[in-house]
């Protein structure tokens, strides 16, 4: 039974933000706080998962969000190709999260059913829930299924020995966690269950968010899922380049070996 490698790949990053954008009811709401955009690749042996796709200078373009680099350059240094990847776990369907799975044609998609039941139903006729979401990465996922391609899940289940997802919702509907085995016990990849180790630890709500109760249950979930509270990894929080190893390039930090030293709490 070995363990998986995994890499977060940052792409993006928006530093023009406050406090007031990333909790609700901030303290000093007017102090900046910067965001970093992640896609994050699991690696055992020969076999390969990329979590989440990131979005492309299209995207970019259409939001006005630039990214530092298209997601698969930033996936290069790793030797990996898009052809190479035939498994996308999709944490939610948001932009920046689900805005390149055009980018993986060979992909199967992974995603939670409830997930594209919000994505396709009736709460995206109000406008700020329909916001973080793209009407062409939608019906990407929607291309998927319908050529057999997207596998679909309720609640907790296993991708690959040592992988498995968990619907957290709060953030997006069918919003999963993925938790992954490593040589420094279970690791979880928080996505936007936890953008910040400050949204996790210190209770404080992210603003965007269609179940405030799930959100904060799923912060809860989160620690009964990882071995250790360092091994949480929240999936916007500029302190995880710093917190867990440098990767084999500036943009990519190496987490499976757990963090340097200890996650603020």
């Amino acid at each position: 039974m070995s363990n998986w490698e995994v890499h977060a790949v940052k792409y993006a990053d928006r530093n023009a933000r406050t406090r007031a954008d990333s909790f609700i009811l901030a303290d000093n709401h007017d102090a900046p706080h910067a965001m970093d955009y992640f896609v994050w690749l699991l690696r055992k042996g020969s076999e390969l998962i990329l979590v989440d796709t990131g979005y492309d200078d299209a995207e970019a373009t259409a939001r006005g969000r630039p990214i530092r680099m298209d997601p698969r350059a930033a996936l290069a240094p790793l030797g990996v190709t898009p052809d190479d990847i035939t498994r996308v776990i999709v944490t939610h369907l948001h932009y920046d999260h689900a805005g390149g799975l055009h980018l993986f044609p060979n992909a199967q998609l992974h995603l939670q059913a409830a997930e594209m039941a919000f994505a396709t139903g009736p709460c995206m006729c109000h406008d700020p829930l329909r916001a973080p979401f793209t009407a062409d990465h939608i019906c990407e996922a929607v291309k998927r299924l319908y050529a057999g391609k997207l596998v679909f899940h309720d609640g907790d289940a296993e991708v690959a020995d040592g992988v498995t997802v968990h619907c957290i919702g709060g953030h997006s509907r069918g919003l999963q966690a993925v938790r992954v085995r490593t040589d420094a016990g279970w690791l979880v990849l928080a996505s936007d269950a936890a953008h910040y180790y400050e949204n996790l630890w210190a209770r404080k709500p992210f603003p965007i968010v269609v179940d405030l109760q799930d959100m904060l249950d799923g912060f809860d979930r989160l620690q009964t899922l990882a071995s250790a509270p360092g091994l949480i990894v929240p999936g916007h929080d500029p302190l995880v380049t710093t917190l867990f190893p440098r990767g084999v390039a500036d943009h990519i930090t190496r987490l499976d070996q757990g963090p340097m030293g200890k996650v603020p709490q």
